[in-house]
């Protein structure tokens, strides 16, 4: 006749390498009891079949399941998750490795900036020159549709209407929305020109006068991150006794056209400004 050997919980905790703490909260939520509790001492022994129990737990917690999906498996499916629960687990790894892959760039981004700080934290006020632009006015289904613009619509029939750009180039964007929209943006693209040419139904040509204040700054990165960078725009303004005058203009310098890496686009927003 064989003899069942028994385990301790203390013995059963070192070869499964965990806790005398752990078992018993596993006892406590139902995932693996001891096979015998002994009347008068209260010792707890586990047998040989549940080194197996506790192994499929282990391997189980190592892939990622809970604790609460564990015990499903364990009392459903006798310790072997289905397809489903697999495919299920498989379907969040990979939103998990999405959202880490996001973390990361984000995570790069702060690196690099942290790199450029001085870049990024210097403010400098000077003078906007008097000058002609011509103007693109119009609703945009998103910011992004401004880059399509520009070299699609914008730029041919700045071409067909003889316009000469001004040395050194200058060219900004101004932002009309009272609030935030996700579409039917109303944008506003200027670029300065030698001289007015006739008005067309995508083509305007105005003065822009001489801005005699301008606070500046240089923002690196995607612009979703420019709430950033009006933070540090308005605190700078509130501390030096500043306020703003007209509309901010943003000049993008480098950007996708030019920049594989997010971290190296550059707009310098211009923000009118007097005492």
């Amino acid at each position: 006749m064989k003899t069942k050997i028994k385990f301790k919980i203390g013995e059963f905790s070192k070869i499964n390498q965990i806790t005398v703490k752990t078992l018993r909260h596993y006892e406590k939520i139902g995932l693996i009891a001891p096979c015998e509790v002994d009347e008068w001492t209260k010792y707890r022994y586990y047998d040989v079949n549940q080194l197996k129990k506790m192994s499929n737990i282990m391997y189980l917690k190592r892939l990622g399941f809970a604790l609460s999906e564990i015990k499903d498996i364990m009392d459903k499916d006798g310790g072997v998750p289905s397809f489903e629960v697999i495919e299920a687990k498989l379907k969040l790894c990979k939103d998990e490795i999405e959202h880490l892959e996001v973390l990361q760039k984000e995570l790069s981004e702060l690196k690099n900036s942290l790199k450029q700080k001085t870049k990024m934290e210097k403010f400098i006020i000077k003078s906007l020159p008097a000058i002609i632009v011509a103007r693109h006015r119009s609703l945009v289904n998103s910011y992004q549709d401004l880059f399509n613009l520009c070299p699609n619509v914008i730029g041919p029939e700045m071409e067909r209407l003889g316009c000469v750009c001004s040395e050194p180039g200058y060219c900004y964007t101004i932002d009309h929305n009272k609030e935030h929209k996700e579409t039917n943006i109303e944008i506003e693209y200027c670029e300065a020109v030698t001289e007015k040419k006739e008005d067309s139904e995508l083509i305007q040509f105005k003065d822009v006068p001489a801005v005699k204040k301008a606070l500046c700054f240089n923002h690196y990165g995607s612009y979703e991150k420019f709430p950033e960078t009006w933070a540090k725009i308005y605190a700078f303004i509130e501390d030096n006794g500043y306020n703003i005058v007209d509309d901010p203009r943003f000049c993008y310098i480098d950007g996708i056209w030019n920049k594989n890496n997010e971290s190296e686009w550059l707009t310098e927003i211009q923000v009118p400004i007097e005492k």
